[in-house]
């Protein structure tokens, strides 16, 4: 349900940042944002409003998690845990911007189909789809690490048990 929510979130401010850079400074998700080191490569604007959606979906999802999730359990602190919980969704973003780059290349061998998904209405629009299956394919990583480092158990602080005087060789003390 959580991740279903932030797929949401991350699908609908993804959508709202390429219809405003549209038309407030008529930018297309397929525009260059940044040349790569004077190479032929660059980061496009879609790159850019993924990143947007992630952000808030991450933040939604980290709230959510740790209010229904993993409630009940002794976890760190809010700001203590979202930064784990950042830096294991960068890794997931990493993972779903490299897919995405893969779907929406036309020159890729897995580029979605430019004559079905022709941008020509929402449902056909290349970067919904290139950025709702990328988040699929990186969700359960995220989830795992999450589970592993975000939101682990606290371990218990060592106490000691009793002060007792080191044995005295050949003494046998059970």
């Amino acid at each position: 349900m959580i991740g279903g929510s932030g797929t949401a979130v991350n699908l609908l401010v993804t959508a709202l940042s390429k219809k405003i850079a549209g038309w407030t400074a008529g930018i297309s998700e397929h525009d260059a944002f940044l040349n790569l080191l004077g190479t032929q490569f660059h980061i496009r604007w879609y790159h850019v409003f993924m990143v947007i959606g992630f952000l808030f979906a991450n933040t939604w999802n980290y709230q959510l998690n740790r209010a229904w999730t993993f409630r009940g359990m002794s976890i760190r602190s809010w700001w203590r845990g979202f930064f784990p919980f950042l830096f294991t969704g960068l890794g997931a973003l990493v993972v779903s911007s490299i897919v995405a780059t893969f779907l929406m290349n036309p020159t890729s061998v897995i580029a979605l189909p430019s004559d079905i998904l022709d941008d020509s209405s929402g449902l056909r629009t290349k970067l919904y789809w290139a950025t709702a299956i990328s988040i699929v394919v990186a969700m359960p990583v995220n989830f795992v690490l999450n589970k592993l480092w975000t939101f682990r158990r606290r371990k218990a602080p060592l106490t000691v048990v009793a002060d007792v005087a080191p044995a005295a060789p050949g003494e046998d003390r059970t």
